[in-house]
């Protein structure tokens, strides 16, 4: 197939490659279309599966140059926790976790692109998700000039049969998994591992039981509950029952003992950023706990007004991540702001863990702690309220209203 001169003018291009059928397809399409050098890049975000196989199959493809990044504690260090001392979430329940993961891909892609002297970038999204417009958004944010390929919007293999026809044609292996193969269509990393497709594509249908890797499920839980201790320093989680943890191990805890007390499943139709709404599973142990112990720290060390106003900017700091916008100018702003606020976010909670859920048990800051015991008490508070300046108070705020009451 004679080449364009668009094509013509890729020499060589950073694949992100999980060697997969799909990334594996598109490394040949990309070779024998574009007729260029493929550098692959695969990173390891926590998806608990094995990386390293990639490398074989990348060199049996007569790839010379070959990238396998152990990412785990710059993204949960730099993309998780950040977006957590926000308490992000889209749409009231989703815990943005394979939203936040592309934007560290991106940034790594091109960091490999400026390495290797790259023309182009190119990923195995599809055109009706909204992960193309998460990456795309990420290469030119910090690459302007890039030349971005996404195989999906140019080639004709559009169904299942098609790419095993070529996958055949070319003499691309296709792993023959053991037992029952899934239905779904999932992505993993330590933040969730998600599941769309099958059954799943009928809102109405209930997800199989045995669909679920993470989790067991709320009713065969231990019937014992597990309790936690979470501290924080400037509002992330530095130690979990005493003991010290990078960002990544944290998460790793948290999983595990989340996901064996079942929590973290979440069946939700979302809104996609492209148009048309999407169910799908998913399953966010560490995270659930995360959001929960956050919320119980800064109730007694954040100022009232700034935990409102941190509430309001919230679902749009969430949506800002959802569709792609981690690079851009006005998400750095609202980062800023949110960081300073947890300046003061430091102490511990207490959860106890139970049948799916997570239930706060105790909080407490030696330093932070705004909640004053002599104030707030129901017993005699010797002078340190007076209780009639809420008369004045009440009356004050009221004169709008019995204002309007006589007209």
């Amino acid at each position: 197939m004679s080449k364009t001169n668009s094509k013509m003018a890729i020499k060589k291009v950073v694949l992100a490659y999980s060697g997969g059928l799909d990334t594996s397809i598109i490394l040949k399409w990309l070779q024998d279309e574009y007729d260029c050098e493929v550098v692959t890049f695969t990173a390891d975000i926590g998806q608990g599966e094995e990386v390293e196989p990639a490398r074989a199959k990348a060199k049996a493809a007569g790839v010379k140059e070959i990238y396998i990044d152990d990412l785990r504690e710059e993204y949960a260090r730099d993309f998780v926790f950040p977006m957590f001392r926000a308490n992000a979430i889209y749409e009231g329940e989703y815990l943005l976790g394979t939203s936040i993961a592309r934007p560290l891909i991106a940034k790594r892609q091109i960091e490999i692109a400026n390495e290797t002297g790259a023309d182009a970038v190119s990923h195995g999204a599809t055109g009706k998700g909204n992960d193309q417009v998460r990456f795309e958004l990420g290469y030119y944010a910090l690459k302007p000039d890039v030349h971005v390929i996404a195989p999906w919007r140019e080639w004709d293999l559009n169904s299942r049969e098609k790419l095993m026809a070529y996958a055949e044609q070319h003499g691309i292996p296709v792993e023959q998994k053991r037992g029952k193969k899934s239905p779904y269509s999932m992505d993993a990393n330590l933040l969730h591992i998600s599941y769309e497709g099958g059954v799943l594509e009928d809102p109405w249908a209930t997800a199989e039981d045995d669909m679920w890797r993470w989790t067991v499920s709320p009713e065969h839980a231990p019937d014992k509950a597990t309790v936690i201790e979470l501290t924080y320093a400037k509002g992330d989680i530095v130690a979990i029952d005493g003991r010290s943890m990078s960002a990544a191990k944290v998460m790793e805890h948290l999983n595990k003992v989340a996901g064996a007390n079942g929590i973290g499943r979440a069946d939700i139709v979302e809104n996609r950023y492209v148009g048309m709404k999407s169910r799908g599973c998913y399953e966010t142990p560490a995270g659930t706990v995360m959001l929960k112990g956050h919320r119980a720290i800064e109730s007694i060390t954040l100022d009232r007004e700034v935990a409102h106003l941190k509430d309001e900017l919230m679902p749009r700091y969430a949506t800002l991540i959802y569709n792609g916008y981690w690079w851009s100018g006005e998400r750095k702003m609202l980062q800023t702001a949110i960081d300073e606020s947890q300046v003061t976010v430091n102490g511990k909670v207490r959860l106890k863990l139970y049948k799916g859920n997570v239930m706060v048990e105790g909080r407490e800051s030696a330093t932070d702690s705004l909640f004053d015991a002599n104030i707030a008490t129901f017993e005699d508070d010797e002078g340190a309220y007076n209780q009639q300046d809420a008369e004045g108070f009440i009356k004050l705020n009221a004169l709008r209203l019995r204002i309007a009451a006589k007209k």
